[in-house]
């Protein structure tokens, strides 16, 4: 049975984060999903003794099954699972300092992941351009409204690169073909990660944006700028569709998932979900990527917070691809850094906490750049 006390600190902590920290209501959620790990680890015992419990919290997380008959939870999960409970430790102890002094400051530091067996992962998953191209040139009837509009949507989520859930909620008004702008704003109803705001751009791919500006324009000429851009539709009640102006249901999201399933069907490629057009979108950007001042205008366009997650993220690419650059380098000429003329230079960026690094390389590109 879950500790009474240990179940009312978490509530706090969580009520802490949404009032004080201002994290959004699902964020929130996801705390509370990692952090009732913790609730059942503890079992009957006080957080106050977590040091004492046994088995310690890796061995205790790496006993829980994961999903699809997987032996344990993704490392993934594991990791936020941890990161979160040292949080709220480290939040226990600063707000109780007296009733938390035996959890030490060396245990919530050494609470780290378990070590699990990772298969070898395949390579990294995405749709490349040559099949939103077969999926774009598809011959189909106009007047089949759902199957247009679903050809237009796949071309935008790779042209965009953005997450399914904004796509399913972005009105025709936040889209500017002409200037290539999509304006992911929560107040125009958008619904982003985190509630953020950005104004983001699409690839100049011609052959996709003929798909996106036919579309474009037929919803634009018969529907006010508050109306989905990918629209839904409904019945007319002669046996034809119509488009709608109702806003888009809590689980618009996963129609349009079950659309492109279609579609995929009907072109006769392998299923891609909407969230692998945006790895097609960001490994298409990184592989032209020419500066960091490119790369770090992948990482904005994605709305990242910083190039780090870019980089942890879609950094892997195809083996192929990765086989292509290193085999590339055997016929540059080799080069040589002279640092011996700048001591005060390296002693400099010697002197800089690793963290600070990608910010250094960001403002050195972008000076290059100009």
């Amino acid at each position: 049975m879950v500790n009474r006390e240990n179940y009312k600190h978490v509530r706090e902590y969580l009520g802490y984060q949404f009032e004080v920290k201002q994290l959004s209501e699902l964020s929130v959620e996801r705390y509370w999903f990692y952090l009732k790990h913790s609730l059942l680890w503890a079992d009957e015992t006080s957080f106050r003794e977590a040091p004492s419990i046994r088995p310690v919290f890796a061995t205790y997380l790496k006993s829980i099954a994961g999903r699809r008959g997987a032996t344990n939870l993704a490392p993934e999960s594991l990791r936020k699972i941890v990161n979160v409970t040292r949080r709220l430790f480290t939040w226990l102890k600063i707000r109780y300092p007296s009733e938390f002094r035996r959890v030490g400051v060396a245990w919530i530091d050494a609470l780290t992941p378990p070590r699990v067996d990772v298969p070898p992962s395949p390579d990294h998953e995405f749709v490349e351009l040559d099949e939103v191209l077969q999926l774009a040139s598809l011959e189909i009837d106009k007047r089949d409204l759902a199957l247009w509009r679903t050809q237009a949507s796949a071309a935008f989520l790779f042209l965009s690169g953005m997450r399914i859930g904004a796509f399913s909620t972005l009105p025709i008004g936040a889209v500017d073909l002409e200037n290539r702008t999509v304006r992911q704003w929560p107040s125009l109803g958008v619904k982003t990660k985190g509630s953020k705001m950005a104004t983001t751009y699409l690839l100049e791919i011609p052959e996709l944006l003929a798909v996106v500006n036919e579309w474009d324009v037929f919803v634009r000429e018969r529907l006010p700028k508050t109306a989905m851009w990918s629209v839904p539709t409904s019945s007319s009640g002669f046996g034809e569709r119509e488009l709608s102006v109702e806003p888009p249901g809590e689980y618009r999201h996963t129609t349009i998932r079950k659309q492109l399933r279609g579609l995929f069907a009907v072109t006769g490629l392998p299923y891609r979900s909407p969230h692998r057009f945006r790895h097609g979108h960001a490994v298409y950007g990184l592989q032209r990527a020419q500066t960091m001042a490119d790369y770090k205008a992948i990482s904005i366009n994605l709305m990242h917070t910083d190039i780090t997650v870019t980089d942890s993220i879609y950094a892997p690419l195809a083996s192929d691809e990765v086989q292509a650059r290193i085999t590339a380098l055997s016929g540059r000429a080799a080069t040589r850094v002279q640092l011996a003329a700048d001591d005060e230079l390296r002693a400099y960026i010697y002197s800089l906490a690793s963290g600070d690094l990608p910010r250094v390389l960001t403002l050195v590109a972008e000076r290059l750049a100009r």
